[in-house]
C-alpha cells in the first residue's frame, strides 16, 4: 500500500469514527439506553464497524465524552483566553462553549473517569478559566477580594442554566452577553 492509500484509509477510518460519535450523540442524547445496534443504524454504518472501533458500549461513551470535552477545549483555545483582553476573552468563549454544549450535551454530562483523557481535559479547562478570571481580577472586572473558584462554580452554573432554559431562543452571542453581565454584575442596579 502507497503512502497515498495509507492516508486516505485513515481519513476514512477518521470520518467514520466521527460520524458514529455524532451519531452517538444524537441517539443517546434522545434514548441514553440506546444500543450499539441503534448507534450503528444513525450512524449508517454496520454494527461490525463500531465494534471494531469501540470494544464496548462503555468505550464509546468514553471516546464520546473525550471528543466532546477536545471540542470544549478548542472551543475555549479559539477565544483566546491568554492574549485577548478579558472581558473579551469571557464573551468569545462564553459563546463557543454554549455552541459545543448545546451540540454535544449528552456527552459532556457523562461522568468522567479521574484518569480519563475527557477528566484531564476538563480539569485544564477549569485551570484556564481560573487563570482567565485572574486576568480580569487584574483588569478590575471581578472584585479583587473574590474567591476566583467560587466565580468559576458560577459561571459553569450560568452556562448550564442557559442551556437547560432559554425561552426566548437567543443565540449564542446574545446568551454569552447575558452570562457575561450576569457574572460580573450580579442583578444589582446599574451604577
Amino acid at each position: 500500500m502507497s503512502g497515498t492509500e495509507g492516508r486516505a484509509l485513515r481519513a476514512d477510518a477518521e470520518r467514520s469514527v466521527r460520524a458514529i460519535l455524532e451519531a452517538a450523540e444524537r441517539v443517546l442524547a434522545e434514548e441514553p439506553g440506546a444500543s450499539m445496534e441503534q448507534i450503528a443504524a444513525a450512524a449508517g454504518v454496520a454494527r461490525t464497524t463500531i465494534h471494531r472501533r469501540f470494544a464496548s458500549r462503555q468505550a464509546l461513551v468514553e471516546a464520546l465524552a473525550a471528543s466532546a470535552a477536545q471540542q470544549l477545549a478548542q472551543a475555549v483555545d479559539d477565544g483566546r483566553p491568554d492574549t485577548a483582553p478579558p472581558l473579551v476573552a469571557m464573551h468569545r468563549i462564553t459563546a463557543n462553549v454554549l455552541q459545543v454544549k448545546g451540540a454535544w450535551a449528552f456527552a459532556l454530562e457523562q461522568a468522567a473517569g479521574p484518569d480519563g483523557e475527557a477528566a484531564a481535559l476538563h480539569q485544564d479547562i477549569a485551570r484556564r478559566c481560573i487563570a482567565l478570571l485572574q486576568r480580569a481580577q487584574a483588569d478590575g472586572l471581578i472584585d479583587a477580594s473574590a474567591d476566583l473558584e467560587w466565580v468559576r462554580r458560577v459561571y459553569y452554573a450560568l452556562l448550564g442554566e442557559c442551556l437547560r432554559d432559554n425561552p426566548d431562543g437567543a443565540d449564542p452571542d446574545t446568551l454569552a452577553v447575558r452570562i457575561v453581565d450576569t457574572l460580573l454584575h450580579g442583578a444589582g442596579p446599574r451604577t
